[in-house]
């Protein structure tokens, strides 16, 4: 292992290639799709779920089906980018389940915020009530998503 990266060889990478694909797989159809038996595919599996390669499983959820299709994306500036004001923003984001995504940004901004609303009107007062309340913020500004072009995990198109 070099630093933090794992070292994986092709069966690994067709395991995590695979369950990204499809999470429910069986052991046997995952075996058989790598072209191992089923117990080091299990053997495999178990590690790279120790070594921390799978995070877990879960369901994805359709978001427009469940009535959550109005994203937007908040650029947050902030009063104070000391170490103490990032580790309270970020901890503050965490408690807000509107927040898909928020990333630590190297730019005119510090912070970009994917939320997900049913509505404007939602949006807003997510906006006004909660994100606007956070620890150090000094400004934000909202960009409005009109249509979902690509939104893919991992392996959606990117090579494991």
């Amino acid at each position: 292992m070099q630093g933090d990266t794992l070292e994986l060889d092709r069966f690994d990478r067709a395991i995590l290639t695979t369950l990204a694909e499809d999470g429910r797989v069986s052991i046997t159809e995952l075996a058989r799709r790598i072209g191992l038996s089923k117990s080091p595919t299990q053997a495999r599996l178990r590690r790279l779920e120790e070594l921390g390669a799978i995070r877990g499983y879960k369901a994805i959820l359709d978001p427009v089906r469940l009535g959550l299709d109005h994203v937007a994306f908040v650029e947050v500036r902030l009063a104070d980018t000391r170490e103490d004001a990032l580790a309270a923003f970020n901890a503050a984001v965490a408690g807000i389940p509107e927040i898909e995504q928020a990333h630590l940004i190297a730019g005119n901004f510090d912070y970009l915020l994917k939320v997900r609303t049913s509505d404007m009107r939602s949006y807003r007062l997510v906006l006004a009530e909660r994100i606007s309340t956070l620890p150090h913020i000094a400004s934000t500004s909202t960009y409005v998503a009109m249509q979902a072009v690509k939104e893919t995990g991992l392996t959606g198109g990117t090579s494991v």
